[in-house]
């Protein structure tokens, strides 16, 4: 079988059950870590307790997406010392903001580190990177093996690339961060439960999973905010949650 595991889905800051975005996908004996916000390393280890992941993906340099990478580094460098480096996948910004955390090496010392943008094979999977609007440089992410297809947002506002890069897929992770209309000048780099919902719509995906909800939201608003754009099934899944995704 094939699954998404969720680490977390708290959007900003991690709360004492649900850690920030983090999750990971297993398909055909491969295992991707996508995202690794404040806490999901914890959650990492409960599957994986040696860490070894076949291939991390973090989409933008906020902390609430890449603080523990860090800690998975540290796993591997002083828990595992003797395990090959990692393959990472993520823009410039990911590199700087966590190095800048420690002394030493950094992360070329566990990883083996692939800047964004270019599609690339791993594993089963064609790995394409899709620009999004956001505070920061962020890529979407669309992992698509024969039988299966996960298609990933980070954060971003409103962007008619949704819609190519959840195109047709069996999973559409959107950030869900706010409820009703956006709150106000930042409103259009993040999105709405009800952006969302237009956004799986668009792009024809069969599932949408909500993420990065704020604290304290109440999930069924969102969803039910989210079903007015999209016919489909919808979850707004927490930390420790699998979603089954078929045969491999």
């Amino acid at each position: 079988m094939s699954s998404l595991t969720v680490l977390g889905s708290s959007g900003a800051y991690p709360q004492p059950h649900n850690p920030c975005s983090g999750y990971l996908l297993e398909h055909d004996g491969f295992t991707v870590a996508i995202d690794l916000g404040y806490g999901t390393v914890g959650r990492l280890l409960e599957y994986l307790p040696d860490g070894a992941v076949d291939a991390v993906v973090i989409t933008h340099e906020h902390a609430d997406h890449c603080t523990d990478l860090h800690a998975l580094m540290r796993v591997r460098l002083y828990g595992h010392p003797e395990g090959a480096r990692i393959p990472l996948f993520c823009t410039e910004g990911v590199v700087k903001r966590v190095n800048g955390l420690d002394t030493g090496e950094g992360l070329s010392q566990a990883f083996d580190i692939h800047p964004w943008p270019e599609t690339v094979r791993i594993g089963p999977f064609e790995l394409t990177p899709f620009e999004l609007p956001h505070h920061v440089p962020n890529f979407g992410v669309r992992l698509s093996a024969p039988g299966l297809t996960l298609a990933y947002t980070g954060d971003t506002g409103p962007s008619p690339a949704l819609a190519e890069l959840g195109r047709d897929a069996d999973v559409f992770v959107v950030n869900a961060m706010d409820q009703g209309p956006p709150p106000g000048p930042s409103g259009n780099l993040l999105l709405t439960a009800t952006d969302a919902g237009r956004a799986a719509h668009d792009a024809g995906a069969r599932r949408l999973v909500l993420t990065h909800l704020w604290p304290g939201a109440d999930p069924a608003v969102s969803i039910t905010e989210a079903r007015a754009g999209f016919a489909g099934v919808i979850t707004a899944p927490v930390a420790g949650d699998v979603i089954a995704l078929g045969p491999a």
